[in-house]
């Protein structure tokens, strides 16, 4: 008996510990919030349209599913589930949420799905969305955002689907997805996009379906949609360019379809999709092609749909249906005219029923004119063929009426034409020849947002010029003659936000001109001769995001010049004439998140070069500035948030070790001739610890020449403090025991936490 009494007692221990857990399981298990349904065998809980403010906290700790939609809660506060470690799926949808807060979501390690669909939200703060490292499920739709910052989705490294349409994103910037290293699929239809900086899809390596149909776009942004090389299928339906060619740079290795339907295409380059070589089928439906060459390139296309457009079956169009039949390619394309041949489809003609000049049937019935089509829009609208109840159209213009967008590019204009329908909302003047805009250019077109100047020898415009664009976004006046603009050139577009100017013949930026334009977003005034920038040069624009000075004459830019740019975002310097970093220039500039200067004769940084930056600055470009020298502090200020760094193609035979910057992505030293001594052995044990390719390459001593500067230990093996550091580094076998102590630390702590 005696011995058996230790046993009889620990078992009575053990009882009345474990005895407990079962009716308090079952309790928790029971309990669920009076305005909720609990099915606790699924683990579900809904709690719908029950208007409710915030978050019950009587819902059952072991729940998977919540569903939330339909009531009022208006802020998502930090850590609202952190009861809910288990939660798998979480529905907000139709909550009027206007503010997600930092942290919102912290603790839900599990969740794979959250919709946070059709509500309020105008922004994500930067940490919104930390915690859900495993979710694979985002919806976004339907809220009202306007900008996206880069970072925001950072946490967010298992996502395999971002649902961000319906929204009224205007622009997208660069590294806009950092972080999205799985994501598949990204949906960006039904917004308002007409800028994608060339970064913004960077750091996408797995998407393979991109949706960008019903945006703005008023040219194929090739350069954005090229860093995401793993594209199987692009949607750019609804969108308003004019035409698509090589020079675009769509560069898709992978890209099996390409939706361009229903766009506002007039005009096709042959080599436009050669750089896809792998594209099967190609959708270019309800455009304005009158015609359509044989397509270079793409040696697997099959399909190739074309209805809806109005495709002239001429003697022009022998070489498609040729090519056609030759490359075995599906056509759904029907002819529009000629009256002989109205309504049949191409692939049933032979090519002697396109009729050209000299054959014998078009001689015997007369070669009139079907055998080309009419140079102009057939029967343009405002002409004295027009049928009755077609809007109104300048002759040798074109007016859809379904896009609300006029053209009259390449017609040889010399003067802007007038009596465009008063609902257009694009108007495409490009490559004419009008040198002088006069007063009252463009009456009734209230609702105007996209108004393309380009290559129209423009010198000037008069006052008034603008008057009535009440509606005017985006304003194209590149590639003209300009070296000046008044304030009341511009005052009758009081809402303008895009402004571009590049390539004319500013010799200064035009600040008393642009103090007309308060909602200026961004402005683009590369490649000019604008020699400096001078205090009150952008003292209007205090709503400024994007400045592009880039392949200017730069050589100085004053204290104070940008000071009135508080929100400045983007700041493009680069090939310009600076021999120094304009460190005081950037001071009262807290919102930067991107500095270009890049292509400048630097040669040296000093220490604290981007101090006044230092807080808020994401994305560096020093590349190709004929650097020779960084000082030890050179960086310094520059914290956590830097994420891109790039000095390659510089003269850097060294550079100090940067610690301070543990948030960064991307790294690029390449094209220095780094010399591989041990003054350079911090930078070497930087970067080996750093999960990054660098392309750091030894240039110097002759034993160590084409080595990378992170992997040519040999080298440093014989510096000083080398062997101290790796002893350091190395666990041994004290390092071994010390993890087994943990983990065995680790494995109780969790066994006394479930008790």
């Amino acid at each position: 008996m005696v011995t058996k009494q230790p046993q009889s007692v620990s078992l009575v221990l053990l009882l009345s510990l474990l005895l407990p857990l079962g009716p308090t399981w079952h309790t928790a298990a029971q309990r669920c919030p009076q305005t909720c349904v609990c099915d606790n065998s699924r683990r579900h809980v809904a709690c719908r349209h029950q208007n409710l403010t915030e978050v019950p906290n009587a819902i059952p700790e072991m729940t998977q599913r919540l569903d939330l939609q339909g009531n009022m809660l208006k802020v998502i506060p930090p850590a609202a589930f952190q009861d809910l470690p288990y939660l798998t799926h979480l529905d907000l949808q139709h909550c009027q949420v206007e503010l997600v807060a930092e942290g919102a979501f912290r603790g839900l390690g599990r969740l794979l799905f959250l919709n946070l669909a059709s509500n309020r939200l105008s922004a994500l703060p930067q940490e919104a969305l930390d915690g859900l490292g495993s979710l694979r499920r985002l919806e976004l739709e339907k809220n009202t955002l306007e900008e996206l910052r880069p970072g925001t989705f950072g946490a967010l490294g298992a996502l395999a689907t971002l649902n961000l349409a319906h929204n009224a994103l205007v622009y997208l910037p660069a590294m806009a997805f950092q972080g999205l290293m799985r994501t598949r699929w990204l949906r960006l239809a039904h917004n308002a996009l007409s800028v994608l900086a060339p970064e913004a899809l960077a750091g996408l390596p797995a998407l393979r379906r991109l949706s960008l149909h019903h945006n703005e776009l008023q040219a194929l942004p090739g350069p954005a949609l090229s860093q995401a090389r793993s594209l199987a299928r692009l949607e750019l339906g609804h969108n308003p360019f004019t035409y698509a060619g090589e020079e675009d740079g769509l560069t898709l290795p992978a890209l099996r379809e390409l939706m361009l339907d229903h766009g506002a295409l007039q005009a096709l380059d042959p080599r436009a999709f050669a750089h896809c070589p792998r594209l099967h089928t190609l959708d270019l439906r309800g455009n304005q092609l009158d015609s359509v060459p044989p397509l270079q390139g793409p040696g697997q296309l099959r399909r190739l749909w074309l209805q809806g457009n109005p495709l002239w079956c001429g003697c022009q169009a022998r070489p498609l249906l040729e090519w056609l039949a030759r490359a075995r390619v599906r056509s759904d394309a029907a002819c529009r005219g000629p009256p002989r041949l109205r309504g049949e489809a191409l692939d049933a003609l032979r090519p002697s029923d396109l009729r050209c000049p000299g054959d014998a049937a078009a001689a015997e019935e007369g070669e009139g004119e079907e055998l080309a089509a009419p140079a102009g829009p057939r029967s343009p609208p405002g002409a004295p063929d027009t049928e009755e109840g077609v809007q109104p159209c300048p002759r040798l213009c074109m007016c859809a009426s379904e896009s609300r967008h006029s053209a009259c590019e390449g017609r040889g204009l010399r003067a802007v034409p007038r009596g465009f329908p008063n609902d257009t909302q694009l108007l495409d003047l490009r490559h004419n020849h009008f040198p002088v805009v006069p007063r009252e250019a463009f009456p009734g077109l209230g609702h105007l947002v996209s108004l393309h100047l380009q290559h129209c020898g423009i010198t000037g415009l008069e006052a008034g010029a603008l008057a009535g664009l009440r509606s005017l976004l985006y304003l194209y006046l590149s590639d003209n003659q300009l070296s000046g603009l008044s304030a009341a050139a511009l005052e009758g577009a009081p809402h303008l936000g895009y402004l571009y100017l590049e390539r004319n013949r500013f010799l200064r930026v035009p600040g008393a001109a642009l103090r007309a334009l308060p909602g200026l977003f961004s402005l683009h005034l590369q490649d000019n001769a604008v020699g400096r920038l001078a205090p009150g040069d952008l003292a209007g624009v205090q709503a400024l995001r994007w400045l592009y000075l880039s392949g200017n004459r730069l050589t100085h830019v004053s204290p104070g010049a940008l000071g009135s740019a508080r929100e400045l975002e983007k700041l493009h310097l680069d090939r310009n004439q600076l021999r120094e970093v304009p460190t005081t220039a950037l001071e009262g500039l807290p919102a930067v998140l991107e500095l270009q200067l890049s292509g400048n004769p630097l040669r040296t940084l000093p220490d604290g070069a981007f101090q006044p930056v230092g807080r808020s600055l994401q994305h560096l470009f020093l590349n190709s500035s004929g650097l020779e020298q960084v000082a030890p502090g050179a960086f310094s200020g520059l914290g956590p948030r830097l994420q891109s760094l790039h000095l390659q193609k510089n003269q850097l035979q060294a550079l100090p070790a940067l610690p301070s910057l543990s948030q960064l992505e991307l790294v690029d030293l390449r094209g220095n001739p780094f010399r591989c001594d041990c003054q350079l052995l911090p930078l070497h044990r930087w970067l080996a610890g750093l999960n990054l390719h660098v392309g750091a390459t030894c240039a110097a001593p002759p034993s160590a020449h084409g080595q990378r500067v992170k992997a040519a230990t040999a080298v440093f093996e014989a510096c000083p403090g080398w062997a101290a550091r790796k002893a350091k580094r190395t666990p041994g076998a004290r390092g071994a025991h010390m993890k087994g102590r943990r983990r065995r630390a680790d494995k109780v702590g969790r066994q006394r936490g479930r008790l």
